[in-house]
């Protein structure tokens, strides 16, 4: 907080008193810092908690709900939780290319709206049943049920045929899945989608465990698996305490060979603990806040490896555009009102980059080809405030038809450098901020509610650039969050869907940046380095990465040296 503190008294193009600044300030570029992998100089310096572990291996966690079924789940932290048990068809390597799971090998048909997937023949749940295309096809019908609905597995913008009748009750199974053989099935869908491949390739449910009591429109019945699930992944869920950790045990039916480390713990920890707590030996691995201290801390243990990597994400506050006083004026006056250079150096300390586009740089489809990049102009911020009809009243807050311009910030991070930088720069365009602070679940819930202004989060891992814009281009409340309607940027998202190769979406995406930074649904923050470590005795710890669609195959080739 003390660079926090320091920061804020500092105005616009102010790089504050950090010398953590430097790195970000002089390039203006997070790429100024190279991704490397740091080897540890003396491995026999392992603390003794952590070399005690013969057939163990310890990774983190923040705050999992505890639902132990893949998309049925509304805490983010439980897809973390889920990836060692449950597989799927095809995945997302590191570097966002498609990859077999239990899919061996699949084909798209010549219109890019036939897939099919050949399972592997060595495919198991854990309770040594195969893994079928009856199951697969099983799955497709739960994600499908008139009655799902929570949004994280979404078919609108694929559109898998047959399934309107079936929902209505027109037809007893989707026309669109079809089991071609015990280890085949095709799945034919309505509309081209560049992502379908990996949609329609996911996890995949047992129909003989979870579908035994299914009926149509009735999925209450799902609760009872929650805290008892099977699946075809490389670990089982051997123990799950509330707040404190997720223990799973190795399945020795994993299609990959059973995996070399028998127990997995992914331990609960916050950001205070979480470097204590590695340098005991009580964690195998972590992912830090970037901070050159805590890098030159783990160089220092001489036993850690620590990978330095730009993370495929960005972080982001959500305007709700649902309040009819965060017009597209206001919303870009609080983006000249802000020095974001200011927030991601405080936040980021000097491993981060402004974003101004909704994509990490590493992705394919990233440009800032005539976008806005907000940089920061009070001046600007004032007369977009007063062309929209905000006069500053005594206090110096801005007021419109009797109502002040107060805003309701709500973030999860004590150490929110919007606390106080945004606030106080705010305050001089005469917007006044209100901030709290609270957890994950609680944010999570007043996003869905609608009670919040300004709401800060981080995306999952981007791998195709439509998973980022996909909220813009509908008006389903399940999907779309603040209620943001722009016409032409639905136009442009359906648009940038409709075709498979990447030379034709990429001048697409450009237009919907363009159009986005015009009018502005997000107050885009930063794209950040990442810092993972791991005790050099972990062999492969390079290639684990959680939070990657791969992450689980990963984790399954992880085994620790003399062993």
């Amino acid at each position: 907080m003390a660079l926090v503190a320091a920061t804020a008294l500092a105005g616009c193009g102010a790089a504050g008193n950090s010398k953590n600044n430097s790195a970000t300030q002089s390039s203006g570029n997070v790429q100024a810092i190279k991704n490397e992998t740091i080897k540890a100089t003396d491995p026999s310096k392992s603390p003794a908690n952590a070399n005690k572990r013969t057939d163990t291996f310890v990774a983190t966690i923040k705050n999992p709900g505890g639902v132990f079924l893949p998309y049925f789940y509304r805490n983010a932290w439980d897809e973390n939780i889920n990836q060692p048990i449950f597989a799927a068809l095809v995945v997302y390597d590191k570097d966002g290319n498609p990859a077999g799971d239990l899919a061996k090998s699949w084909e798209v048909s010549k219109d890019n709206l036939t897939y099919t997937y050949h399972l592997r023949d060595s495919a198991k749940f854990s309770d040594g049943t195969p893994v079928t295309a009856d199951d697969v096809a099983f799955t497709l019908t739960l994600e499908n049920d008139p009655a799902y609905n929570f949004g994280l597995a979404d078919f609108t913008d694929i559109g898998i045929k047959g399934v309107a009748d079936y929902q209505s009750g027109k037809a007893d199974s989707i026309s669109g899945i079809k089991v071609v053989d015990d280890k085949t099935v095709s799945v034919t869908t309505e509309k081209v989608n560049p992502v379908a491949l990996t949609t329609i390739g996911s996890y995949v449910r047992s129909k003989k465990y979870y579908g035994k009591d299914y009926r149509r429109g009735k999925l209450d019945y799902l609760q009872q698996f929650y805290d008892k699930p099977l699946g075809a992944g490389p670990y089982e869920l051997d123990k799950y305490v509330p707040g404190q950790e997720v223990r799973y045990k190795a399945d020795p039916n994993y299609y990959g060979s059973k995996p070399k480390i028998e127990h997995l713990i992914f331990k609960v920890v916050t950001d205070d603990t979480a470097l204590q707590s590695y340098q005991n030996g009580d964690t195998d691995t972590d992912v830090f806040i970037p901070d050159s201290d805590v890098l030159s801390q783990l160089k220092d243990f001489g036993w850690s490896d620590v990978n330095i990597r730009t993370n495929p994400y960005y972080s982001y506050s959500e305007f709700n555009t649902k309040k009819p006083y965060l017009t597209k004026e206001v919303c870009q006056a609080l983006y000249y009102g802000l020095d974001r250079k200011q927030i991601v150096a405080a936040w980021y300390k000097g491993y981060g980059e402004v974003a101004n586009v909704y994509a990490p740089p590493s992705n394919w489809a990233y440009s800032t080809k005539g976008v806005n990049t907000y940089e920061c102009n009070p001046d600007k911020a004032n007369e977009l405030l007063d062309k929209d009809g905000w006069k500053k009243g005594p206090d110096g807050i801005r007021e419109k038809d009797g109502k002040k311009l107060s805003l309701v910030y709500v973030t999860k991070d004590q150490t929110d450098p919007i606390i106080s930088i945004g606030k106080e720069q705010w305050k001089k365009i005469g917007v006044d901020l209100q901030a709290t602070v609270t957890d994950q679940n609680t944010e999570t819930t007043r996003l869905k509610s609608g009670d919040y202004d300004l709401i800060t989060f981080r995306t999952s891992v981007i791998n195709d650039p439509y998973e980022a814009v996909k909220p813009f281009g509908t008006t389903d409340p399940q999907v779309n969050d603040n209620g943001y309607d722009n016409a032409t940027v639905r136009k442009l998202v359906k648009e940038s869907i409709a075709k498979s190769d990447r030379a034709s979406r990429e001048p697409i995406y450009q237009k919907i940046y363009q159009e986005l930074s015009n009018d502005p649904p997000y107050l885009l923050i930063g794209y950040i380095k990442g810092f993972n470590a791991w005790n050099d005795r972990i062999q492969n710890g390079d290639k684990f990465f959680r939070g990657t669609g791969d992450s689980a195959i990963q984790l399954a080739k992880l085994s620790i040296k003399n062993q």
